[in-house]
């Protein structure tokens, strides 16, 4: 599972490339904790889609805003051992295609969102 990791001081997002210790970690840093139902999930549990090679990535059942105070920050598929990262401003649609093979998508697809009000939403 991707491990996504906010900076409560900063506002930054960290995606650990190597697994390290922790211990050198400041306790700012927080690992965040992907959701996957509730009264929000229409609109921010990411849909995967599927077909050939192509993976795409719809935000919620229902269509999330894209406003300068709501809007999605990114989406990350995790496909196997590779992540495939697409970030998003406002106004921009919150959708996003990858091109993974096929030996990729047969070991599993997991997707990520963050949502800059309403946190990180996974598809599983």
């Amino acid at each position: 599972m991707a491990k996504i990791i906010k900076c409560d001081t900063c506002g930054s997002f960290v995606l650990p490339l190597v697994k390290g210790d922790g211990e050198s970690c400041d306790s700012h840093m927080i690992l965040m904790e992907a959701q996957t139902e509730g009264d929000k999930a229409a609109k921010h549990k990411p849909v995967v889609e599927i077909d050939g090679d192509n993976v795409t990535v719809k935000i919620g059942e229902i269509q999330h805003p894209a406003d300068e105070d709501h809007f999605i920050q990114f989406v990350i598929v995790e496909a196997g051992s590779e992540l495939f990262i697409k970030c998003f401003k406002p106004g921009e649609t919150p959708e996003a295609t990858f091109t993974i093979g096929s030996d990729k998508i047969n070991e599993g697809i997991v997707a990520y969102e963050l949502c800059n009000l309403h946190g990180l939403w996974s598809s599983e």
